[in-house]
């Protein structure tokens, strides 16, 4: 069994040729080259309704869910690129987050979360470049018990930010992001310790 610590990496958007998506690909690469098992994922391809207590009730949670919380439990860590909608954090977050939230006895609660550490980043074409709903992913994660560093990335102008082969045209940047993932990764391995 391995002993590096395990990080999942996901996008708050589904978009094909999202920034969110490529922001996050520097820094799980930054993670790996740091030590981490990194799986990256795009929640496009976990499709679920949106929660419904009655559906849950009446069906269980969807396979997507059931395969979603399998992934997450198993890891120790996340990177999670969080686009800003209207201020806030993006439906097919904050779906996912709230299906996999949900309780399976005889799994502990927030088995899924709580315990483990988040780094945050967001990128947007606006000047804030996603701060705002960044706000919102950290109370999220927070009161489910996950660690989520202090630091995180937010890359404004994001339509502008990217060179043609996925990096950040800052290299300032570019050196924070790969930042973020080492540190995820290092917490991470000293959390699993």
């Amino acid at each position: 069994m391995s002993t590096a610590p395990r990080i999942l990496a996901l996008a708050g958007s589904t978009r094909r040729d999202s920034f969110n998506h490529r922001l996050l690909t520097i820094a799980a690469a930054a993670a790996r080259a740091a030590g981490a098992e990194v799986t990256v994922i795009r929640l496009s391809d976990y499709p679920l309704p949106l929660f419904d207590e009655d559906l849950e009730a009446a069906q269980g949670a969807p396979p997507a869910a059931r395969e979603l919380k399998r992934l997450m439990s198993a890891q120790d860590g996340f990177l999670i690129a969080a686009p800003e909608y209207n201020s806030s954090i993006t439906a097919v977050l904050k779906n996912a987050i709230d299906w996999v939230s949900r309780p399976a006895p005889p799994e502990p609660p927030l088995v899924a979360f709580r315990g483990k550490v988040a780094g945050l980043l967001s990128a947007s074409p606006g000047t804030l470049g996603g701060l705002r709903g960044l706000v919102h992913v950290r109370a999220i994660l927070g009161n489910l018990g996950v660690l989520v560093l202090p630091d995180q990335i937010a890359v404004a102008r994001a339509h502008e930010a990217f060179t043609p082969d996925g990096a950040l045209k800052d290299p300032q940047q570019q050196a924070a992001v790969e930042e973020l993932g080492r540190r995820v990764a290092q917490v991470a391995a000293r959390l699993k310790a």
